[in-house]
């Protein structure tokens, strides 16, 4: 039986859990500031990764939801200035993957930034995405 953690450390009497911390450092690497994704959004991360990995979320994996965050909410050419060529190239590959498979993790995270209205317009347009 897998072990679940809560992300809201004990009763948030001690600070913000190990989780939403190692999110909020991987969004700053990615260049997004974790105080332009509201909470809510965070935590709905934290728990799409504990559902992914039941176990726990390998610390690789921040980076990479970070990046796929960062991408959508910043857009492609401000994503580029801060992360490179090489790492948009490898958010829009996980963009378009994900469009192709449906309920993957990434689509689930490219989903939620267009659910909370975070996702960049350039991105909407680009990769023809609605909210329906």
């Amino acid at each position: 039986m897998a072990k679940r953690r809560s992300s809201l450390g004990f009763l948030g009497m001690f600070g913000r859990s190990g989780e939403l911390r190692q999110l909020d450092d991987a969004l700053r690497q990615a260049d997004l500031h974790p105080a332009l994704v509201p909470e809510g959004v965070k935590l709905t991360i934290v728990n799409l990764m504990n559902d992914c990995w039941p176990d726990e979320p390998p610390p690789e994996a921040y980076a990479s939801v970070a990046q796929l965050c960062g991408y959508c909410i910043a857009g492609p050419e401000t994503f580029e200035q801060a992360n490179g060529r090489e790492l948009t190239l490898e958010a829009e590959r996980r963009i378009e993957a994900a469009l192709e498979a449906g309920d993957s993790f990434d689509a689930q995270i490219v989903l939620m930034t267009l659910h909370a209205k975070l996702i960049n317009a350039e991105v909407v347009e680009r990769y023809g995405l609605s909210a329906e």
